[in-house]
């Protein structure tokens, strides 16, 4: 009966290629049977309901393809949406108790698409056309379920690269187009997997060379070219009809020496040349970077079917077998392609080529300082030189970035046409599902008061763990961390969870750019294991952690994994998870050097030893690119002035399926405003990557077509950065785009402007433009109330004063505010000064000043009116905007009041607005300070002008828009009259 239903419902759900159609006809018109039995029906339900089912994923990896479809000729209802499936099923014929079967077999998945900013650009690479040739992408599919993948999750991933491929200029097309773009993941997220997905497709297409830079080490290098190896390549490309029993001819192969070969890497079931398809060729190997065109340049003179044609017409370019190569950013081995490559000559211009650069911030950005350029001569760094002569030697090269911080690609200067602006695409890739980043370790958005946070209610009490200046570092509690988690991996495997969730346990510690300290910290790491390992009392302590931390956090975030019920019967379980740790003599490996072969060590290989259970002690080299397997538990304290180089040491962040309740970070914390301190680690962190959470709001909030037409593309993506990462300097920017932002709209959203002086003078002056509006500080206090919603199920109450303001008066005060650096709230103002009827019309503002609670309250008069209650408030590092200027209850319930607004609910109340009524929060803010400090600030309980500068939030109302619904406006700087559309 399983048999006969399996193959009934392949034959019928193939002959649906372009959609679904009624099942009982085409089952009718493929089978003997005149109409569906209806025992075949109730198997169907069951076998649906049974999820292990070979039926029951057919049907999942279709019905999930029709969900995610962008376009679906038999449905106007958006992707992923319950109408979506609704007329799916419609289309099937389907009765209620299969649909219902199928909703609880394959549940529909409406998660976050990937984000993509787009030029109009030729649409070649329809669904059609891309199912017309599929080898590969089809073997890599394979690959991904294989490995346990979602069909939600390779649906996601089948979408996200698509978006990438379609933007890429037709392997086939006549005359040679070269696009540019820049694909923006989270750190350690899964981006190789999405860059694979888009070479499987391209070489699928056509293009027949591929060229991955792959790194700056021969370590990550070779990781991916692994990876690709294993999971697209696969074992008859790798072995060249060599037969895998003929161990004479193997001698020399790589991976013959790999605990994964050749069981895990991916079967094409003989060559595939062989089966219509055609074969890769690889130039580089596991072991060999780039070392030359193997038998000259005949390794690129392509053979024709059709002399007559170029190489890119179909008709010789589907046969062609497909080279690729995985290069380092190295200027020796870059250099060396390029000569080879002008050797070739002229089938080059007949070439297609992909050229995916995996962190292309790293290295591939030019950094030579424009205005230090001789005028009239090109000035490149050395590799970014050398990508530019392979665009130049490839006019039908197609260049794709890959980064997780990509402010430094979107600087490049768009003008140049030899350099990797991503002129063409950006596109923003939406967190992956199991993702552990920064939501996972920071509240951001949590609702629930710092006194009343738990290991349950919050990301940071469940996994961090701040390490303080003082003689105890908590190095010792990490390692009983590790050794403590990896007890718990091993009880799992013991439960029946399967081993290869934990083949690798490791434990980062960065503490330290420099060498030196990394030899000292490694020999004092060896010293505790070997001290505070010997004896009873480590048993005594490994227990009193297990009980105080691990019971708690599993406990709340296991998700159904087996958890000890105590200590003894975690205990039988330390004993091997330290001699795991142990094995080769030490449980510590420094990762660090100058040279390539400071990192060749066996037991730092993830991919050749079957369990790496290891303390890994670095620095940079551990910051960038290089994928940590089994990340536990990691101890970082180490600082730097860089966002993007701060983003990139976050390794804690990755997939930790079957462990993400055992995670723990250490780092570095500063006592709050204590004397001479800075900014801590773990704030750090938390600034930078809201920064880059709202650039990717942004992005989303301006991706959305405007009459078909794109509001956002890519060469004007610059001022977004710049509004938020302050560390470029206002004149290199000026050099680097030819369009300025003049104007954001933001109906219904919050502005909030972060820049304030940090010249006295310039606060104090500030300061007085505010005194019209500093009534709102005399008014009596009143109580506002957030009840229960999705953030949290309590009601929230704080205490204000409020005052109603003229839009007028507002914007006269707001127009004559001072910023620091580049006056971000330009774009801004010029929007909400047309709010006077222009635009939209807003007739009054909502001015309201929040208090701390009284308890914790510091009071003072500020130019005679008040008193007003005192606010902390601090810069990000490196930076000069502050970090959040709002309270989070204060703006949920701004949100909630402009949200509520109901028109002609006047006058506008704390309690209800009218539609045309705004709202500001105000603050009497003073920088790093602690109690004291706002005192000091307020002398007689009379503020300083000079040091109490006056912040806000503005939200206004929804309808602030006018009927085009376009959120933002250009204008050339070149002439400063043109308007760009």
């Amino acid at each position: 009966m399983k048999d006969h239903l399996l193959n009934l419902h392949i034959d019928v759900l193939g002959a649906m290629s372009r959609g679904p159609k009624n099942f009982a006809k085409i089952a009718f018109a493929v089978s003997d049977a005149e109409e569906p039995a209806d025992e075949d029906l109730q198997a169907f339900r069951e076998l649906l309901l049974d999820g292990q089912s070979d039926l029951a994923a057919l049907w999942s990896q279709k019905l999930t393809s029709w969900d995610t479809a962008e376009t679906a000729p038999w449905s106007s209802a958006p992707a992923r949406s319950e109408q979506r499936r609704a007329d799916t099923y419609a289309q099937l014929c389907f009765v209620d108790d299969v649909r219902k079967a199928l909703d609880a077999a394959v549940p529909l998945v409406a998660g976050p698409q990937p984000v993509v900013i787009s030029g109009d650009f030729q649409r070649w690479y329809s669904k059609e056309k891309a199912a017309a040739h599929t080898f590969y992408w089809s073997a890599y599919e394979r690959v991904l379920r294989k490995k346990g993948w979602s069909e939600a999750a390779i649906a996601s991933l089948d979408q996200a690269s698509h978006s990438v491929v379609e933007r890429l200029s037709d392997p086939t097309r006549a005359e040679a187009y070269s696009a540019r773009g820049l694909v923006v993941g989270y750190v350690q997220s899964g981006k190789t997997a999405n860059f694979t997905g888009v070479i499987a497709k391209a070489i699928d297409a056509g293009y027949r060379l591929v060229i991955v830079l792959g790194g700056t080490l021969n370590l990550l290098r070779g990781q991916t070219q692994r990876r690709l190896d294993m999971e697209l390549i696969g074992r008859e490309n790798i072995l060249r009809g060599i037969s895998p029993d003929d161990t004479d001819a193997l001698i020399g192969i790589d991976y013959q020496d790999d605990e994964d070969w050749p069981h895990k890497f991916v079967s094409h079931d003989g060559r595939p040349a062989e089966q219509g398809a055609f074969n890769i060729e690889r130039l580089t190997t596991r072991d060999e970077d780039y070392q030359g065109l193997g038998q000259g340049i005949s390794t690129l003179d392509i053979t024709k079917l059709d002399q007559g044609r170029p190489l890119h017409d179909p008709t010789n370019l589907h046969p062609a077998a497909a080279r690729v190569m995985v290069v380092k950013k190295n200027k020796a081995v870059l250099s060396k392609l390029v000569m080879d490559l002008k050797r070739v000559g002229g089938i080059l211009h007949e070439l297609p080529v992909l050229i995916i650069d995996d962190e292309s911030d790293q290295a591939s950005v030019n950094t030579i300082d424009p205005a230090k350029q001789t005028e009239g001569k090109e000035s490149r760094t050395a590799i970014n030189g050398l990508i530019s002569q392979l665009l130049q030697l490839l006019p039908r090269a197609q260049y794709v970035g890959y980064t997780a911080t990509p402010f430094a690609n979107v600087f490049v200067d768009p003008d140049d046409s030899q350099d990797i602006f991503p002129r063409d695409f950006l596109i923003s890739l939406p967190r992956p599902v199991g993702y552990m980043g920064v939501q996972d370790f920071h509240d951001l958005d949590g609702a629930v008061p710092a006194a009343d946070r738990t290991v349950a209610n919050s990301q940071e009490e469940a996994h961090v763990r701040g390490v303080f200046d003082g003689p105890d570092d908590r190095l010792l509690e990490a390692l009983d961390a590790f050794i403590l988690s990896g007890a718990i991996k091993l009880y799992r495997v013991s439960r029946g969870v399967p081993e290869t969730k934990y083949r690798h346990h490791t434990m980062l510690v960065h503490d330290s750019v420099r060498m030196a300290d990394h030899s000292a910290l490694a020999s004092r790491l060896n010293s505790m294991w070997n001290e505070h390992y010997s004896s009873s009392s480590a048993h005594e302590r490994l227990a009193r952690l297990f009980t105080e931390d691990f019971m708690a956090v599993s406990g709340a975030h296991a998700q159904g994994a087996p958890v000890p019920g105590s200590y003894d019967v975690l205990k039988p379980y330390v004993s091997r998870a330290r001699q795991l740790m142990s094995a080769g003599g030490s449980p510590v490996i420094i990762v660090n050097g100058d040279k390539e072969r400071d990192y060749e060590q066996a037991a730092l290989d993830f991919d050749r030893t079957k369990n790496v259970w290891k303390i890994l002690v670095g620095g940079t080299k551990l910051s960038r690119g290089f994928t940590v397997e089994g990340l536990t538990v990691t101890y970082y304290r180490r600082k730097t002035q860089q966002a993007d180089t701060l983003m990139q040491m976050g390794r804690w962040f990755g997939f930790r399926d079957g462990y993400r309740d055992l995670v723990r970070l250490y780092i570095g914390r500063e006592e709050p405003y204590g004397k001479g301190k800075t900014l801590d680690l773990y704030e750090a962190f938390e600034a930078i990557c809201q920064d880059e959470e709202a650039f990717r709001a942004q992005l989303a909030q301006y991706a959305t077509m405007i009459d078909g037409e794109p509001q956002l593309t890519p060469e004007r993506v610059l001022p977004l950065v710049s509004q938020h990462l302050a560390l470029i300097k206002p004149s290199a920017r000026n050099k680097m785009f030819n369009s300025e932002l003049v104007e954001i709209r933001s109906p219904g959203k919050a502005i909030e402007p972060a820049a304030y002086p940090m010249n006295a003078e310039q606060t104090a002056r500030n300061t007085d433009r505010w005194r019209p509006l500093l009534p709102v500080f005399d008014a009596p206090s009143v109580t506002l109330a957030l009840p229960p919603d999705s953030s949290s199920p309590l009601t929230r109450t704080f205490q204000a004063t409020t005052n109603v303001v003229t839009h007028a008066s507002l914007i006269n005060v707001l127009s004559k505010l001072e910023w620091e650096g580049h006056n971000h709230f330009t774009p801004h103002l010029n929007y909400l000064a047309q709010l006077d009827g222009s635009l939209a019309t807003v007739d009054e503002w909502l001015l309201v000043a929040p208090q701390t609670t009284p308890t914790r309250r510091v009071e003072a008069s500020i130019l005679g009116h008040g008193p007003a209650s005192l606010v902390r408030r601090n810069r990000q590092l490196g930076k000069v905007s502050f970090g959040r200027i709002s309270g989070l209850e204060h703006r949920r319930w701004a949100q909630r009041l402009i949200g509520e607004a109901q028109p002609g609910a006047l006058p506008p109340s704390p309690h209800a607005l009218g539609s045309r009524t705004g709202v500001v929060l105000l603050y009497a803010a003073v920088e790093k300070a602690d109690d004291a400090g706002l005192r000091a600030a307020a002398p007689n309980g009379i503020a300083d002008p000079s040091r109490v500068f006056l912040a806000f939030t503005i939200i206004p109302p929804t309808t602030a828009n006018d009927a085009s619904l376009r959120l933002l406006r250009y204008q050339a700087k070149r002439s400063g009259t043109r308007e760009l559309p």
